[in-house]
């Protein structure tokens, strides 16, 4: 049993993996080094948290006019920014080198990029 949650474990970033092609394609031509992994995940995660910026930079100017719901999006967004800082943490742990530049990468990228979408679907919904 515990030989299969390990398993299902490892292969939960490889479908995290597949969500960025940039990611792909960095680890394709990696030189198969703990180093050159690391950047690639590096890379995405910085991708990830680019594009989140840019949509609560949006979703922000947005509620100009709207005072309380601007201070209630804000505090929502400290506390999500405590969560992701906490994200993933655990691949960074029993996981081994593999787990802390190819698992905690994957999995940091796939909150923010969650996060992402939610404050987009946030940004659809305030008319």
């Amino acid at each position: 049993m515990k030989k299969l949650l390990f398993t299902l474990l490892l292969l939960m970033p490889a479908a995290h993996a597949s969500a960025d092609s940039l990611y792909d394609k960095c680890m394709d031509q990696a030189d198969g080094t703990n180093t050159a992994f690391a950047k690639c995940g590096g890379d995405w995660v910085s991708r990830a948290d680019a594009r989140l910026n840019k949509v609560w930079k949006e979703l922000n100017a947005g509620f100009a006019d709207r005072d309380e719901a601007k201070k209630a999006l804000l505090a929502e967004q400290r506390l999500w920014n405590a969560y992701k800082e906490s994200s993933c943490q655990f691949y960074m742990s029993d996981f081994g080198r593999e787990g802390q530049v190819i698992s905690f990468p994957a999995c940091r990228a796939s909150v923010i990029e969650q996060r992402a979408k939610e404050l987009e679907s946030y940004g659809s919904e305030k008319q």
